[in-house]
Protein backbone atom coordinates (compact mmCIF):
# COMPACT_ATOMS: atom_id res chain seq x y z
CA UNK A 1 0.00 0.00 0.00
CA UNK A 2 1.51 3.82 -0.96
CA UNK A 3 2.21 5.71 2.01
CA UNK A 4 -0.74 8.31 0.61
CA UNK A 5 -3.12 5.71 1.55
CA UNK A 6 -1.86 4.80 4.74
CA UNK A 7 -1.94 8.28 6.05
CA UNK A 8 -5.88 8.76 4.83
CA UNK A 9 -6.40 5.12 6.90
CA UNK A 10 -4.85 6.79 9.95
CA UNK A 11 -7.22 10.28 9.60
CA UNK A 12 -10.09 8.06 9.51
CA UNK A 13 -8.60 5.96 12.12
CA UNK A 14 -9.07 9.00 13.80
CA UNK A 15 -5.33 9.85 14.06
CA UNK A 16 -5.02 13.47 15.16
CA UNK A 17 -1.48 14.11 13.09
CA UNK A 18 -1.71 11.58 10.30
CA UNK A 19 0.04 14.16 8.05
CA UNK A 20 2.64 14.99 10.06
CA UNK A 21 4.86 11.64 9.76
CA UNK A 22 3.41 8.41 7.63
CA UNK A 23 2.27 5.49 9.84
CA UNK A 24 4.80 3.30 12.47
CA UNK A 25 4.31 0.04 10.41
CA UNK A 26 7.49 -1.39 12.85
CA UNK A 27 5.71 -0.44 15.87
CA UNK A 28 2.27 -1.62 14.41
CA UNK A 29 3.54 -5.10 13.34
CA UNK A 30 5.28 -4.82 16.84
CA UNK A 31 1.33 -3.99 18.70
CA UNK A 32 0.50 -6.79 16.45
CA UNK A 33 2.38 -9.46 18.90
CA UNK A 34 -0.22 -8.96 21.28
CA UNK A 35 -2.63 -10.22 19.03
CA UNK A 36 -1.03 -13.23 17.64
CA UNK A 37 -2.48 -15.36 20.76
CA UNK A 38 -5.56 -15.58 18.85
CA UNK A 39 -5.46 -14.55 15.56
CA UNK A 40 -2.91 -14.83 12.38
CA UNK A 41 -3.44 -13.45 9.13
CA UNK A 42 -3.59 -16.66 7.35
CA UNK A 43 -5.04 -19.29 9.32
CA UNK A 44 -7.96 -19.69 12.10
CA UNK A 45 -6.59 -19.85 16.10
CA UNK A 46 -8.92 -18.38 19.03
CA UNK A 47 -10.24 -15.67 16.58
CA UNK A 48 -10.32 -15.99 12.71
CA UNK A 49 -7.67 -14.98 10.47
CA UNK A 50 -7.00 -11.37 9.17
CA UNK A 51 -6.27 -11.66 5.44
CA UNK A 52 -8.97 -10.19 3.76
CA UNK A 53 -10.42 -8.46 6.82
CA UNK A 54 -11.35 -5.10 4.94
CA UNK A 55 -14.34 -4.91 3.45
CA UNK A 56 -15.68 -7.89 4.89
CA UNK A 57 -18.48 -8.16 7.55
CA UNK A 58 -18.47 -8.99 11.24
CA UNK A 59 -19.08 -12.60 11.86
CA UNK A 60 -18.70 -13.93 8.64
CA UNK A 61 -15.22 -15.65 7.94
CA UNK A 62 -16.76 -18.96 6.10
CA UNK A 63 -15.74 -22.25 8.81
CA UNK A 64 -15.20 -19.54 11.93
CA UNK A 65 -17.29 -20.67 14.97
CA UNK A 66 -17.93 -16.68 16.21
CA UNK A 67 -19.34 -15.08 19.19
CA UNK A 68 -23.17 -14.81 18.93
CA UNK A 69 -22.66 -11.35 19.39
CA UNK A 70 -19.94 -10.25 16.59
CA UNK A 71 -22.84 -12.47 14.45
CA UNK A 72 -24.89 -9.98 15.04
CA UNK A 73 -22.67 -7.55 14.99
CA UNK A 74 -23.91 -4.68 11.80
CA UNK A 75 -19.95 -3.75 11.43
CA UNK A 76 -18.38 -4.03 8.16
CA UNK A 77 -14.64 -4.12 8.82
CA UNK A 78 -12.40 -0.39 7.79
CA UNK A 79 -9.66 1.25 9.42
CA UNK A 80 -12.68 3.32 11.03
CA UNK A 81 -14.36 0.24 12.35
CA UNK A 82 -11.28 -1.57 13.40
CA UNK A 83 -10.03 1.60 15.67
CA UNK A 84 -13.24 1.60 17.26
CA UNK A 85 -13.04 -2.20 18.27
CA UNK A 86 -9.07 -1.91 19.47
CA UNK A 87 -10.22 1.05 21.54
CA UNK A 88 -12.95 -0.84 23.74
CA UNK A 89 -14.30 -4.32 22.11
CA UNK A 90 -16.47 -4.67 24.54
CA UNK A 91 -18.37 -1.63 23.89
CA UNK A 92 -18.19 -1.82 20.12
CA UNK A 93 -19.45 -5.31 20.39
CA UNK A 94 -21.29 -5.99 23.62
CA UNK A 95 -21.34 -9.68 24.12
CA UNK A 96 -17.95 -10.31 22.22
CA UNK A 97 -15.83 -12.83 23.51
CA UNK A 98 -12.71 -10.82 22.67
CA UNK A 99 -12.14 -9.59 26.01
CA UNK A 100 -7.59 -9.32 25.57
CA UNK A 101 -8.43 -6.91 22.51
CA UNK A 102 -8.24 -3.36 23.90
CA UNK A 103 -5.08 -1.02 22.77
CA UNK A 104 -5.69 2.25 25.03
CA UNK A 105 -3.07 4.34 23.29
CA UNK A 106 -4.26 6.20 20.52
CA UNK A 107 -0.47 6.11 18.56
CA UNK A 108 -0.25 2.69 18.88
CA UNK A 109 -3.65 1.68 17.69
CA UNK A 110 -3.32 3.56 14.24
CA UNK A 111 -0.12 1.53 13.88
CA UNK A 112 -1.72 -1.34 14.57
CA UNK A 113 -4.79 -0.06 12.07
CA UNK A 114 -1.96 1.33 9.48
CA UNK A 115 0.16 -2.01 9.87
CA UNK A 116 -3.43 -4.25 9.36
CA UNK A 117 -4.13 -2.04 6.11
CA UNK A 118 -0.71 -2.76 4.76
CA UNK A 119 -0.81 -6.31 5.36
CA UNK A 120 -4.06 -7.25 4.08
CA UNK A 121 -2.49 -5.72 0.72
CA UNK A 122 0.57 -7.13 1.36
CA UNK A 123 2.59 -10.55 0.58
CA UNK A 124 1.29 -11.88 3.66
CA UNK A 125 -2.08 -12.37 2.36
CA UNK A 126 -1.40 -12.88 -1.51
CA UNK A 127 -2.55 -16.14 -2.67
CA UNK A 128 -5.01 -19.01 -1.17
CA UNK A 129 -6.46 -17.99 1.85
Amino acid sequence: MHTSKLIIALALAGATNALAAPPDLKLGKAAFARCAGCHSMNYDINGPRLCGLIGRRAGSMPGFDYSAAMQRADIVWSARTLDRLLTDPRKAVPGTTMTEGAVPRRAERSALVAYLLAANNGPECQGPR
